[in-house]
């Protein structure tokens, strides 16, 4: 069954923290709320009450209100580096399982637990600085971004609370074969493919800014 295994906060308020982010998420024993946060700048930051956003440049606002990684995929990795990787290790707001979450449609709707909460998949996760610093990894950007495997941010269509054990029910896809994978590619590996990428509405709008700049390039 496809499931929250656990929903992660931030530790502390962005500010406080040595990195100035709130990347590290630790597992919640209570539900959290989950709503849309407004704009990336002068919003809320994350959709997940008590979590906290700290570059606002790059992160949190409505197109990535919540991130959700999978418990598979960082097995995965704790096997390849060698080291225990805690839910919430990479910043994720929902530590998944029974969900391919790099697989899952831009666009899907997930009907989470029993509370009414309703996410759309938006976009991948991309790498920064932050994330290597966290890990403490030389080549964490290269390493994350040749692996494919980015995880994905969602937007909140109805709010509600969210709470370990939640059962993730996709409700709705979208008639189109654009993945949170490809998008990633696209974004990172492949710009020839962004063109391709039109199709998938439910796009940030800063994405579907860079598919139209690509596709009025000259061939």
């Amino acid at each position: 069954m496809a499931s929250v295994l656990t929903v992660n906060k931030a530790v502390a308020p962005a500010a406080q923290t040595p990195l100035g982010s709130g990347i590290d998420k630790r597992p919640s024993d209570e539900p959290l709320a989950v709503r849309a946060p407004g704009p990336r700048r002068g919003g809320l930051g994350s959709g997940v009450v008590g979590d906290s956003i700290g570059n606002a440049k790059f992160h949190g606002g409505d197109d990535q209100a919540v991130y959700a990684y999978a418990r598979e995929d960082l097995d995965s990795w704790q096997a390849e580096l060698d080291r225990e990787l805690t839910n919430g290790m990479f910043g994720e707001n929902l530590t998944t399982t029974g969900v391919a979450v790099t697989d899952c449609l831009i666009g899907e709707r997930w009907a989470v637990g029993d509370d009414g909460l309703v996410l759309e998949v938006t976009s991948p996760r991309t790498p920064c600085k932050t994330f290597t610093s966290w890990l403490g990894i030389p080549g964490w950007i290269k390493t994350f971004t040749a692996a494919g495997v980015p995880g994905a941010y969602l937007r909140v269509i109805t709010p509600g609370t969210v709470r370990a054990g939640d059962r993730i029910e996709i409700i709705d896809r979208p008639d189109h074969t654009v993945t949170v994978e490809m998008v990633f590619r696209a974004m990172m590996l492949e710009p020839d493919l962004m063109p391709s990428l039109a199709v998938a509405d439910a796009l940030p709008a800063a994405i579907k800014s860079k598919i139209a700049r690509r596709a009025d390039r000259p061939m």
